[in-house]
């Protein structure tokens, strides 16, 4: 199997353009005149400090250049982002090269692979922050590759969670082939002194995601990566809305990376803002922005990934962006870390979330194959993911919120959970006996606009 880079440049050639020379580009990585993302987080991890990321990407290349440069100059945010558009992730490379001819604003974000290295150069030399390349692909060996050559120095996604959200038929078996060579060319780098961060995608689906499910599969995923030699990981966490499940969710996460993750593995907890339905209102918007910074700098989260106030209304301005990198900036004080806690409620939850993530991988870390292990287990049930985008995923588990908030499962399907687990969900929804109808059915709606609050659609909910 050739590596991705020699993908990619074979690729760039059969197009008849200039292809990437290995040893320049390896020079060129070697040599680049600002931190890459792995030493960022190293630094942030050292001293107690947390990174903030915003997302960004537009087609076109000026547009996606003044972008990057403009974020940088209004917010100093310590990691950039290149977010790819949705042809580029499904291997649509023909139909990103005609659209960034016909009109670059219909694109939902860059097509690195149709602008070429050289213009994705153009953009790295453009900003003093590292940039990090998220997309949502399947199999993105070209995009590494072309991400490499450009000198980007972290990528994000994996086999599970690049996979589930986006893709309807695409075999576990497959797409964890696929990251599997993405992560040995890391590890090949990483022998020759070049660190390429691979962040893994916790969020998944980002509806009503149960914290041990969104652990549970980012330490699957960062397993694999440590066997092919990767030496830097991010491992993502999805805020979900209650504050005392999120900060044990972190904390479990920091606890995990210590337990199932060789001695000595730089890999690093990050957390999301919000996923999921975004208030419109511009003041609870900002409010929920400041509750998931607080809630990632008392979990103790290495970096965050924010959001902004226009998140409802669609893609935000550049100036919607940089006042959410500044908020978000703002609440990583250290005096957020004077707040008082529930310990012991923290630790509770964090002792439970712990206890359902052991129950649903340690069988699978155990195994000889682990590839094979994983798609054996989502063929069983034994890993799910709920409202799965794939057909390879079972979508049997329910989750639903407690009466603080807190998401549960009101169905755990064939997850392999002990007795205790199984009952304390129950008890924790026992209130929520809806039949498998309408009911149900509002009931998940609510949960899912938590934090979209509209007084009127509330009477209409409860009058029925």
């Amino acid at each position: 199997m050739k590596s991705p880079f020699d993908l990619y440049s074979h690729y760039v050639t059969e197009r008849k353009e200039v292809a990437p020379d290995w040893a320049e580009c390896l020079s060129y990585l070697k040599t680049l005149d600002k931190p890459s993302v792995s030493q960022l987080l190293e630094k942030a991890e050292a001293a107690g400090e947390m990174l903030v990321q915003p997302r960004c990407g537009v087609g076109d290349q000026e547009a996606m250049l003044n972008l990057l440069q403009q974020l940088e100059q209004g917010a100093h945010p310590d990691i950039l982002s290149l977010t790819i558009d949705a042809h580029t992730r499904l291997l649509r490379f023909e139909a990103a090269d005609k659209a960034l001819r016909d009109n670059p604003k219909h694109l939902n974000g860059y097509p690195l692979i149709a602008h070429g290295w050289q213009q994705g150069r153009k953009l790295n030399k453009a900003v003093r922050a590292p940039i990090e390349v998220r997309h949502g692909s399947p199999d993105a060996r070209l995009l590494f590759g072309a991400a490499l050559a450009s000198g980007f120095s972290s990528f994000e996604g994996g086999g599970i969670g690049y996979n589930v959200p986006y893709c309807k038929d695409v075999p576990f078996a497959d797409s964890l082939s696929y990251w599997r060579d993405i992560d040995q060319f890391s590890g090949d780098l990483a022998d020759q002194g070049i660190i390429i961060d691979r962040e893994f995608f916790g969020t998944l689906t980002a509806v009503l995601m149960p914290p041990s499910i969104s652990i549970a599969i980012a330490l699957l995923e960062a397993a694999l990566a440590i066997q092919s030699g990767v030496q830097c990981l991010s491992l993502a966490y999805c805020q979900t809305g209650n504050f005392t499940q999120d900060i044990a969710a972190l904390r479990a996460l920091r606890k995990g990376i210590a337990r199932y993750l060789p001695l000595h593995t730089k890999a690093y907890p990050v957390f999301h803002q919000f996923m999921g339905a975004f208030p419109a209102d511009h003041i609870d918007a900002n409010a929920l922005i400041i509750y998931g910074t607080i809630t990632a700098r008392l979990g103790g989260a290495t970096k965050i990934i924010n959001k902004t106030h226009q998140e409802a209304l669609g893609v935000p301005s550049v100036e919607a962006n940089i006042a959410g990198i500044s908020l978000t900036k703002a609440a990583t004080s250290w005096i957020i870390g004077l707040l008082p806690l529930d310990m012991n409620a923290v630790e509770e939850e964090q002792y439970w979330i712990e206890r359902e993530v052991a129950e649903l991988i340690e069988p699978i870390l155990g195994a000889s194959d682990m590839i094979k292990a994983i798609v054996l287990a989502f063929a069983d049930g034994r890993l799910d993911v709920p409202f799965s985008a794939s057909i390879h995923a079972r979508s049997d588990i329910l989750p639903v919120r407690d009466t603080k908030g807190a998401i549960r499962f009101q169905r755990s399907g064939q997850l392999p959970f002990s007795e205790a687990v199984l009952q304390r969900n129950a008890q924790l929804t026992n209130e929520y006996k809806p039949t498998w109808g309408g009911e149900l059915f509002h009931k998940i709606r609510s949960d899912i606009l938590f934090f979209c609050r509209d007084l009127s659609l509330q009477q209409s909910e409860s009058g029925r």
